[in-house]
């Protein structure tokens, strides 16, 4: 049990307070802060340059601009082409771990923003799809004799 005695000492000291009267360990009329220029009286602003006329870099550099500007800034799903679909066993389940398994996709992205298959190229055998696909896709995958068990349009 603790007592007084036996108290382990504390060796730091309280912050000295600026501006607070001469009992608060820092002096009362300049305070450190010495005699005068504007870092006695006020504090700086952070992006402050030099003069009142000279714009701080943050209202130098330009705004979004151009195209895109007022789109949404939200991650869209990963794309994979109907043409590296080739490089999948035939008659395989398509989904997400099966593209991570064969290294189609990244894995942590992949479950992050999705995956979404497009009609580019050709595919040569049949595969049962359970992502979202575009029409395109869908029209080819459907020729090749595949089929598209869930697909979700994004």
């Amino acid at each position: 049990m603790n007592q007084l005695s036996n108290l382990s000492k504390t060796t730091t000291k309280k912050k000295k307070r600026l501006g607070r009267g001469y009992g608060s360990g820092k002096g009362g009329h300049t305070v450190g802060r010495g005699q005068k220029g504007q870092k006695s009286r006020t504090k700086i602003p952070l992006l402050f340059e030099g003069k009142k006329t000279q714009k701080s870099l943050m209202r130098r550099i330009p705004l979004l601009r151009g195209k895109g500007k007022l789109k949404s800034k939200k991650n869209k799903p990963l794309i994979v082409n109907v043409s590296f679909l080739n490089l999948l066993p035939p008659r395989a389940k398509v989904d997400i771990n099966l593209l991570v398994k064969h290294r189609l996709v990244d894995e942590k992205e992949a479950k992050k923003y999705g995956v979404k298959i497009l009609g580019g190229g050709e595919i040569g055998h049949s595969l049962i799809i359970s992502l979202p696909c575009s029409q395109g896709a869908k029209k080819k995958i459907e020729k090749a004799g595949g089929e598209i068990v869930k697909s979700s349009q994004k």
